[in-house]
């Protein structure tokens, strides 16, 4: 399960990264990098390195 939320924020922070410096989505692509940085800080709260 923990593979998965790593494999998740990393799928998130790469789309933010996309849409922000080429299809600029606006507020969208933002909430997509918050939720990939919770999803780190989760992680690394656990215990887990990234």
């Amino acid at each position: 399960m923990s593979g998965l939320l790593y494999l998740i924020a990393i799928i998130l922070l790469i789309g933010w990264l996309l849409g922000f410096f080429v299809f600029s989505l606006g507020s969208f692509i933002h909430i997509l990098l918050v939720i990939a940085i919770i999803a780190i800080l989760f992680r690394l709260i656990r215990g887990r390195g990234i």
